[in-house]
């Protein structure tokens, strides 16, 4: 078994670093292939350990003593148990479709090798952190997906402007340091509670903190609680940390269906189901990110409603089903939260690769409304995210109609009932914006006609390769009881009351109904032509929705600018008036006394003689001073 974990986690590294060997070098497809068999190797070795999991329990592995200095003791393992058991085999599916499907959407992109090496990489650190057994190996892989992630995103750095008629502004370079240094700062605050929890609990492994938070003080729990929240926040994109995520599609669409499906977003969600006996005795900080994560789900998908960029309309609503995974964890339904999570990562990645297929064949634009009548020309990837897109909805009986009504079912069950209410009300709108992009793109006038596009489908191998994330967007849902029976071996059972027992077809009609009112008013309004009102869009709430509430532009004016300004003074009065000017005037006197000693050895006997007479006459002074002073 061990050589099954260590296959399923370094499977990845292996081709990373083969794909490295060629990263400078003209495109070999054999890069793109390698780490594409590699990763269906580690998915193969990561299904295998899921089933040992299932039938004989969790597996633990210390690779090495880490850290051992005085009486700091931090060794290095794996800890393959239930949830983490999910999550290789959720993340190495995901990631063996992306890496078939970018040997055909990068096959004419020049730094081919590269970006299979970087793709690799960032699989292999979400590995790390899944599978770690404890916080601090956890803490590693968590970097390592941040610095990947600013490499992917940042790929295509030498597009200095996309130039398009939808955020014109936003560069990928720009997209990568902003989704860089706003996870760094959330960081902080991860490290901060490491920290609390290795000095008041003197280790960091999982079961040993787990087994000691009982017995701490309440405010000590809540402030690691809190902090580490602060970097499940900036990792998952929550308010007001998450205005990367969306700026994140810059880079290439592979990656926005790596990062926003099944890997890094999703870290957030997995530290607090991890943690889960440390937040189930902090309630209110429970509350909190539940109450946190219901407002985010629909401040997400309000901004989607009006968005007119194919991708990032998809990137709201990851943001937004982020916050039904954050709201059901926050609740106590752990295992309702990693069963969406999962559901979530085979629609979400089969819509951004479908989206991905719409880009190629539109040459890379990606306003909706310069689409249209595509399903006449690419047939299946109507089809792929015509299911998705009815997943995402919770339409039965596809996936996510099991994950989220559940997700509902818990939030009335708590008696919270206006995040239940929030939560529904947002089902609508995620029907809606998810069916104008696709009555938009795919229905109605071939608009593309009239701007000289000639789209066509993609390669029948990604078809195929897609076929995976369509099947289990059907049919994951159908596993829910044997899903539940297996997480709960190590997550806390969620009971519902008798009385949601009893509500249970009320509030599935419910929320049927509101998400099928969605879908027939996009279709309404969409399905037959582009239908655009002047007066709608000039209107204050639709300028604000498109503009994502002005925060961009209040980070901007607030942190950035400010921030530049005062880097530009202290670089110009500080560093070059002060800093340099002290270290040029040391080197100034340095030189000049230097060509001044420089005379001294002139060559010329007479001057020889003459320093000698007068370093005599010195000496001799100060001879008779001594002796004076005697």
């Amino acid at each position: 078994m061990e050589t099954l974990v260590y296959t399923a986690l370094f499977a990845p590294l292996v081709g990373s670093l083969f794909a490295a060997l060629f990263a400078m070098s003209p495109k070999r497809q054999m890069t793109g292939v390698v780490t594409s068999i590699l990763l269906f190797v580690s998915f193969f070795s990561s299904a295998k350990v899921l089933m040992h999991v299932v039938e004989h329990g969790e597996v633990h592995i210390k690779l090495m003593d880490w850290i051992v200095a005085g009486d700091m003791y931090i060794p290095f393992g794996f800890n393959v148990d239930a949830v983490s058991a999910v999550m290789m085999t959720v993340v190495t599916l995901v990631s063996m479709v992306v890496h078939i499907y970018s040997n055909g959407y990068m096959e004419h992109d020049r730094s081919f090798n590269r970006f299979f090496s970087y793709l690799s990489a960032f699989v292999f650190s979400m590995m790390v952190l899944v599978m770690s057994d404890n916080f601090l190996g956890l803490f590693i892989g968590w970097e390592g997906v941040g610095v990947c992630s600013w490499l992917l995103i940042g790929f295509w750095y030498h597009k200095e402007d996309v130039g398009r008629d939808v955020n014109p502004s936003i560069s990928p370079s720009w997209a990568a340091n902003e989704a860089f240094i706003m996870n760094r700062i959330a960081d902080l605050g991860m490290l901060v509670g490491i920290f609390l929890i290795y000095w008041n609990v003197g280790s960091l492994q999982y079961d040993k903190v787990f087994e000691v938070v009982p017995g701490l003080d309440h405010g000590l729990l809540v402030m690691i609680g809190i902090f580490l929240f602060i970097g499940a926040m900036g990792k998952s994109a929550q308010f007001p940390m998450h205005t990367w995520l969306a700026d994140a599609m810059e880079g290439p669409t592979p990656v926005s269906a790596l990062i926003h499906a099944a890997t890094m977003v999703t870290a957030g969600v997995y530290l607090v189901i991890r943690a889960n006996p440390l937040y189930e005795l902090i309630p209110e900080v429970s509350y909190f990110i539940a109450s946190l994560g219901t407002f985010v789900a629909i401040f997400a998908a309000s901004m989607a409603l009006v968005n007119r960029d194919l991708k990032r309309i998809i990137a709201y609503s990851t943001l937004s089903q982020l916050g039904y995974m954050f709201a059901a964890a926050g609740l106590g339904a752990y295992w309702v939260a990693l069963f969406h999570l999962a559901a979530h990562a085979f629609f979400k990645a089969l819509l951004f690769l479908g989206a991905g297929n719409v880009m190629h064949a539109m040459h890379d634009e990606l306003d909706i409304f310069k689409m249209g009548g595509l399903k006449k020309v690419m047939k299946w990837t109507y089809i792929y995210m015509g299911v998705a897109s009815l997943a995402l909805c919770g339409i039965w009986p596809l996936a996510g109609f099991y994950s989220k009504d559940t997700i509902l079912e818990v939030a009335f069950n708590e008696h919270t009932y206006i995040i239940w209410f929030i939560l529904w009300l947002t089902a609508g709108m995620t029907a809606f914006y998810s069916f104008r992009l696709v009555f938009i793109a795919f229905w109605g006038d071939e608009r593309y006609k009239k701007l000289g596009f000639h789209p066509h489908e993609v390669q029948n191998y990604v078809l195929w390769g897609m076929l995976p994330l369509g099947i289990l967007a059907v049919v994951f849902g159908w596993h829910k009881e044997s899903f539940m029976e297996f997480v709960t071996e190590m997550l806390p059972a969620y009971e519902m009351s008798e009385h949601t027992h009893h509500m249970v077809a009320t509030l599935t009609v419910a929320t049927t109904l509101i998400a099928l009112g969605g879908i027939l008013l996009a279709f309404r309004l969409y399905s037959v032509r582009l239908r655009r009102d002047e007066k709608v869009e000039k209107s204050k709430i639709y300028k604000v929705l498109s503009n994502q509430y002005y925060i961009p532009i209040f980070y901007k004016n607030t942190f950035s600018e400010p921030y530049a300004k005062l880097s530009e003074i202290a670089w110009k009065e500080v560093d070059m008036q002060v800093v340099d000017a002290t270290v040029d005037g040391i080197a100034n006197i340095i030189e000049e006394s230097g060509d001044a000693a420089r005379q001294a050895q002139s060559g010329n006997l007479s001057d020889y003689l003459r320093w000698i007479a007068i370093g005599a006459i010195a000496l001799a002074v100060l001879a008779l001073f001594a002796a004076l002073k005697s």
